[in-house]
């Protein structure tokens, strides 16, 4: 256990306290340690679990020297009493778990008939199991409390599997209706205790250079691709707002729409993109490769994997999403009247206003450039 104490100035904290206690699963590398990052730049304790002890031990010194408080604990998701034994450790460090974020998932690529038996049921007990255990130690504490949220992180898979990514596609299928079943619950009891599922699109982080692969080529994400922040900015914004499902970024949006209002095309598209949109020869990304399937890495892994130079930066769609629908509709009309289209000529024009949250965005968020 390695743990600090924060010095950040969030609005939403009195006398210097914190916002409150985050737990990430995944933490160590990817959209798991950029999540980590942003909850602790904004005040939280952070609470960390991951399978290996260098990746961990890199982002919780990180977090450490930045003056947050943080704690670490070593578990493999997959084993319930590891990661049940885990969540008590940091609990009696950083005080009751406020928000769960199940981020932790890993994949193997390859044909159906490719993919081993091993290698298919290890990607369904971390990817899916992994959540579900997750979602039960959370809430087996939330729950008495009647406090609490879990944001489980799914993908935009879930609305159309790809090919060469059966066992992956599945998993998140899975995550996707079990956390609407257990959303379900939560309502029918009356309960106070929250769940979101987070959909993001393809995302530049190792992911790709850590998954096993039968494939000629090296693993990397179908176009467009975006970075993790954005995926972080969505849980932040979760953590803050009682929402079902949040959709990242527009390419997500419109993926989910067509699949069910054009799946033909959707079918096409995605047999078009094949398996050869799913692998590159990219020399870089190839020296990169380390799986790490059955086994955590030796080293420490950052936020991002090798595709910078191609991935988004932002997100339209989630920077009105970080707005209330009352604020949107605010810019709507504000736009249209400077368009001279305003719906209302008699009426006073309405002022602009930011997002109704006491939080502000995460940096980088402001300035929307092109881009969906």
């Amino acid at each position: 256990m390695k743990r600090g104490s924060a010095l950040y100035n969030d609005p939403a904290r009195a006398e210097g306290q914190p916002v409150g206690t985050v737990v990430i699963t995944g933490a160590s590398s990817g959209i798991g340690r950029c999540t980590a990052l942003l909850f602790g730049r904004n005040g939280w304790n952070v609470g960390l679990i991951a399978r290996g002890p260098a990746g961990l031990t890199s982002i919780c010194s990180e977090l450490v020297d930045a003056g947050v408080r943080a704690a670490c604990a070593a578990a493999d998701v997959s084993d319930a009493a590891a990661l049940d034994k885990a969540a008590a450790l940091l609990e009696s460090e950083l005080g009751p778990i406020t928000v769960w974020v199940n981020c932790a998932g890993n994949g193997v690529y390859g044909r159906f008939l490719d993919v081993t038996i091993e290698e298919f049921r290890r990607v369904t007990e971390v990817t899916y199991m992994g959540t579900v255990n997750g979602t039960r130690v959370a809430l087996q504490r939330m729950v008495p409390r009647d406090a609490g949220t879990v944001i489980n992180v799914c993908s935009a898979i879930a609305f159309g599997g790809l090919p060469v990514l059966s066992s992956y596609s599945g998993a998140k299928h899975a995550v996707r209706g079990f956390s609407d079943s257990v959303r379900h619950e939560l309502i029918h009891q009356r309960s106070r205790v929250s769940l979101t599922t987070i959909f993001p699109p393809a995302v530049n982080t190792p992911f790709f250079s850590h998954a096993a692969s039968h494939l000629s080529g090296s693993p990397r994400p179908a176009k467009p691709v975006y970075q993790p922040e954005i995926v972080a900015d969505a849980i932040l914004l979760a953590a803050r707002r009682r929402r079902k499902e949040m959709r990242v970024t527009g390419i997500t949006v419109m993926f989910d729409l067509a699949t069910r209002l054009v799946p033909g095309l959707v079918d096409r598209a995605i047999q078009r993109l094949g398996s050869s949109g799913q692998q590159t020869d990219d020399e870089a990304a190839a020296q990169l490769r380390e799986p790490t399937l059955f086994a955590p890495s030796p080293h420490a892994s950052g936020t991002h994997g090798p595709f910078d130079a191609e991935s988004r930066r932002f997100s339209t769609q989630m920077w009105l999403s970080g707005f209330s629908l009352a604020a949107v509709a605010m810019i709507f009309r504000a736009m249209l009247s400077r368009l001279g289209l305003n719906l209302r000529p008699d009426a006073p024009s309405l002022p602009i206003h930011g997002p109704q949250d006491p939080h502000p965005m995460p940096a980088g968020s402001a300035q929307p450039p092109a881009g969906p």
